[in-house]
């Protein structure tokens, strides 16, 4: 049997090891780059997830299937000297979430076909997640946890399926591991306002999750499948928002962490885990949190290196001939041009929905990176940057002051995307603390 390397979170757990993974839920080349590249430094392990509408069977928004985000990722694998074993890749939020305006039938059909191409590309981490309703589902009333059990059922067999046609062709490859769970936060974040308290979920309600996806594997014919199944989704009290984040708070969740010392063969999977603190971090992986989900944490450390950047270049180039980039006007323009991907979840004044759009930590500008115009403008200022025999100490010393020390300690070379990956690397560095991962390359 090829085990799955990620099971071993599970047997720390039961050793009393608070040993724990982060996962970087992000397309970005530059997050994938720094999350790539500090495994190999660390010699650790790198988990990366694409999401369902990132990379699907017709492309997502990336415009890459399944298939083209792995050798994506193991081409960074090779250029960063990361050996492929220690990187496992993962989807997230598989199943009808981007065709909940279809009926089930062709809604779970198209589910399924995301799922199969998921694992003959040989992602080995499967979060199905089967809550969100579908055309034909009732609007007024909550989806049942049989319906969202019963929908997952498909989909796991599906998933197990296509790992023995994918044996087939690679006898080595391995098992997929699968998370389930209802109690998903909506991808991209809240499209609200309001705050609602967080609320930590129910330990009935984890408990009930677990026996009707496991009733729910039997009636289907899959039983034995539930040995794959390491994980549950579930709220620990934790989520982003515009200009802050609820932070956990172990107190509150102590209940539902000591449910899952009833249960051996599981842990929790936490979603929106962004801006907590390292200190957060890693109560929640004591607590029994072993799978810590980022996304919009990384991307706007990103974002916030690219402004770092592009500050630099506007001082720089004051006053020259050289056209400077205006990657921060550019990226507010595109926001204005098509606010379909804001617009919804930043409200207020327009001085409000001007800071959010810049500043916010949900980041929804993340979604704009990838545009024809904001590439050209980031690809001019790092040109711009590396036309510098060096980048002024005292213009980093001002913008990246952390970065500014590491250049001077021998520890970070003096170019644009180094500084641009190191600051993401801030991030990285407060996971890494908080989850020992290490220890999952040993």
């Amino acid at each position: 049997m090829n085990e799955n390397p990620l099971k071993e979170l599970v047997n720390k757990k039961n050793k009393g090891k608070a040993v724990g993974i982060y996962s970087a839920c992000s397309a970005n080349e530059y997050v994938l780059q720094a999350v790539i590249e500090k495994a190999a430094k660390t010699k650790s392990v790198a988990l990366i997830e694409a999401t369902a509408n990132q990379c699907d069977q017709n492309g997502g928004y990336t415009g890459m299937t399944p298939k083209d985000f792995k050798e994506y990722c193991l081409e960074l694998a090779k250029n960063a000297g990361l050996d492929e074993k220690y990187l496992f890749l993962g989807g997230d939020h598989l199943g009808p979430l981007t065709w909940t305006n279809l009926n089930e039938k062709e809604a779970m059909e198209n589910s399924k076909e995301l799922i199969r191409q998921y694992v003959l590309a040989g992602f080995t981490k499967i979060h199905i997640d089967t809550s969100m309703k579908v055309n034909d589902d009732d609007p007024n009333s909550r989806l049942s946890d049989e319906i969202i059990a019963r929908r997952g059922a498909v989909l796991a067999k599906t998933a197990n399926d296509a790992y023995q046609e994918l044996l087939k062709t690679n006898p080595d490859a391995i098992k997929p591991v699968y998370i389930v769970g209802s109690e998903v936060p909506i991808p991209g974040g809240q499209q609200t306002t309001s705050d609602n308290g967080c609320q930590v979920t129910k330990v009935e309600d984890f408990k009930n999750t677990v026996n009707t996806f496991k009733e729910a594997f039997k009636t289907a014919g899959i039983e034995n499948i539930w040995d794959d199944v390491i994980a549950v989704v579930v709220q620990p009290g934790v989520e982003e928002k515009d200009a802050g984040c609820v932070e956990y708070d172990r107190s509150k969740a102590a209940q539902l962490m000591a449910a899952i010392k009833d249960y051996p063969t599981l842990i929790f999977e936490g979603h929106s885990t962004d801006y907590q603190t390292k200190e957060r971090l890693r109560e929640l992986v004591e607590d029994g949190v072993g799978i810590l989900k980022v996304g919009p944490g990384l991307t706007f450390a990103m974002r916030e290196g690219l402004f770092a950047l592009a500050k630099m270049e506007e001082e720089l180039f004051f006053d020259t001939d050289v056209k400077t980039s205006q990657l921060i006007n550019v990226l507010e323009e595109e926001m204005l041009s098509n606010p379909d991907k804001w617009s919804n979840y930043y409200t207020g004044t327009k001085n409000e929905q001007y800071i959010k759009r810049k500043y916010s930590f949900s980041d929804r500008c993340r979604y704009y990176m990838p545009l024809e115009k904001t590439q050209m403008a980031k690809d001019l200022l790092i040109k711009n940057l590396n036309s510098l025999s060096e980048i002024p100490l005292n213009i980093v010393s001002q913008y990246m002051p952390i970065q500014y020390t590491k250049i001077r300690e021998g520890l970070l070379d003096n170019n644009a995307e180094a500084l641009l990956k190191d600051r993401i690397t801030n991030t990285l560095d407060e996971y890494l603390y908080a989850t020992h991962q290490e220890e999952l390359a040993h």
